[in-house]
């Protein structure tokens, strides 16, 4: 198992889409978590710890250039690895 110095630091913004300049794909070949005011979170698409909020898919809704509708969740936010 990785121990926390082999570990790059957990930006305070990040997001899963590789389109995204806060896409970093070397925090990505890790395992991470995200809680959200205390309860973990699988949903994830992108998420901010300073402004406090996640992003997360509103079903299965699609906007006109056929990407995913997003819903900001706002709350205490914690990232970790797993």
């Amino acid at each position: 198992m990785n121990t926390t110095s082999q570990l790059p630091p957990l930006p305070d913004r990040l997001s899963i889409d590789p389109r995204s300049p806060f896409y970093n794909a070397e925090v990505f070949q890790h395992d991470i978590g995200i809680k959200i005011n205390g309860k973990e979170r699988t949903d994830v698409e992108e998420y901010c710890i300073s402004e406090g909020w996640i992003s997360v898919q509103a079903g299965k809704t699609r906007d006109r250039k056929g990407n995913p509708m997003m819903i900001k969740v706002k709350g205490v936010v914690e990232a970790f690895y797993r």
